[in-house]
């Protein structure tokens, strides 16, 4: 709480979604407003600009037929928030926290403001341990870490969404550890949504997961709420029930062109390709509310999901999030094309903190050195079918040769996986294969160590 309903006649205009009223003496940033209009059912705002002479109310449903002359606007005193806790999991909740699974609105353990609270850097822990997703080209190529934040750039048309489902159904840790997944769906279609829900609901994963939609018919500064419900809840189970908890949020892409939507409507100086100069801050707000904490056992890990205007990675949005975060999923426009799902292109994909989750003890021995082999062989694969467009195949070294046939069935063999979910174990097995039809010359990054666990991992398997 942080003070008392007060009650205002009239608003001074409305742009777009904004309500600027004056005479708001003790409004305070974030704090909750109730808009209404004789005749009309109530809406929801927030005060997200406070002024001397004017405030501004951020409206979270249509502002079409709103007069301003006639509003009543009330101030609630009480901070921007939602209700948290373990009966969230397995419900389907709109961007603004509504149900949508025709269940009771959730009442929740308790009530925790959407912005959070900031985390003290001396209290995060290093990263130590992985998740399991089920895919092969991030589980062995591109290890996700507890407590990582590590986005997939897509592109228009490519199986983002999908990739995001897959995550969603698939995701696991270690052991019989606590685990949830909390997604966050952005400007998605009416088609998407019911598939992600119908898709959802008939796997293992519903009862352990919370679903926030804002779909793209919703108001787009609901857009702006969805991820920060999606957090709040997620921090909560994380923090203070000690679960570990995956966050996958798509589309971002949609999230920033609300942003500058909201921009335009405050008459703002736009920045970069017209989105405010302000979102790289706003978007840290969001994507640095992972990690993990000295005294406590749960994590909170991030997948961003965007789409990247005209597969531009220099355009503001990945621009941006790349340097918040700590790597990228990559997927390939060729590779979708050519039927691989996921259509992951491993080249440009990085995990920057991949080092300090796998190994001896958390993966397997010589993870390292087994995916840096596969990286390896595969680029030079890829360079060889750039180099047989031109001169043929028959031009190739007989190392070349190798290569390129080796790249083919890495696509088709390993990246590709199609509805089934891979452990790491079956991973590992499969990219040994690939590597093992290979003269011992051409992987020159696995030593005699490393081919010595491979044949004892061969021989405790039977």
């Amino acid at each position: 709480m942080i003070g008392l309903p007060r009650v205002h006649q009239g608003a001074r205009a409305i742009a777009g979604p904004l309500l600027y009223v004056a005479n708001t003496e003790g409004a305070v940033l974030g704090e909750w407003a109730s808009i209404e209009v004789p005749g009309h059912p109530a809406r929801r705002g927030q005060v997200i600009d406070v002024g001397r002479d004017v405030s501004v109310i951020q409206v979270l449903e249509e502002t079409i037929g709103l007069a301003p002359s006639r509003v009543r606007i009330t101030l609630h005193g009480e901070q921007a928030g939602a209700p948290v806790g373990d009966e969230l999991l397995g419900r389907v909740l709109s961007g603004s926290g509504h149900p949508l699974d025709g269940l009771p609105a959730p009442v929740g353990e308790a009530w925790r403001p959407l912005y959070g609270s900031p985390l003290n850097p001396t209290r995060r822990r290093k990263l130590s341990e992985f998740v399991e997703t089920g895919l092969s080209a991030i589980d062995g190529m591109n290890t996700l870490i507890r407590g990582q934040k590590l986005p997939v750039f897509s592109g228009s048309g490519l199986p983002g969404l999908e990739l995001a489902a897959r995550i969603v159904e698939g995701a696991r840790v270690a052991g019989s550890q606590p685990f949830a997944v909390v997604f966050a769906g952005i400007g998605i279609t009416e088609r998407e949504t019911q598939l992600f829900r119908e898709r959802l609901a008939a796997s293992e994963a519903a009862e352990r997961s919370i679903l926030y939609l804002n779909r793209a018919s919703d108001p787009a500064i609901e857009r702006l709420l969805a991820p920060r419900l999606a957090l709040t809840a997620a921090e909560h189970l994380a923090f203070e029930r000690d679960m570990h908890v995956l966050v996958v949020m798509c589309d971002m892409t949609h999230y920033c062109d609300a942003l500058r939507e909201i921009g335009a409507a405050r008459e703002e100086v736009p920045g970069r390709r017209g989105y405010p100069g302000y979102m790289y801050t706003d978007l840290a707000t969001i994507f640095e509310r992972a990690g993990v904490l000295h005294g406590r056992r749960g994590s909170l890990t991030q997948i961003p999901i965007l789409s990247m205007p005209e597969d531009d990675v220099t355009h503001p949005i990945p621009d941006l999030t790349g340097y918040i975060t700590e790597g990228q999923i990559v997927l390939s426009r060729d590779l979708d094309r050519a039927g691989v799902f996921p259509p992951i292109d491993v080249l440009p994909s990085l995990s920057r903190v991949m080092n300090a989750g796998i190994g001896e003890g958390r993966t397997f021995p010589h993870h390292r050195a087994w995916s840096d082999q596969l990286y390896a062989i595969y680029a030079q694969g890829r360079e060889a079918r750039l180099t047989a467009s031109i001169v043929g195949e028959s031009g190739l070294s007989e190392s070349d040769r190798r290569a390129l046939a080796f790249a083919q069935r890495f696509e088709h063999e390993l990246i590709h996986q199609g509805e089934r979910r891979r452990t790491l174990e079956e991973t590992v097995r499969k990219g040994w294969e690939l590597l093992e039809d290979l003269p011992r010359e051409d992987l020159s990054r696995l030593d005699d160590e490393a081919w010595a666990a491979r044949e004892a991992q061969r021989e405790s398997s039977g």
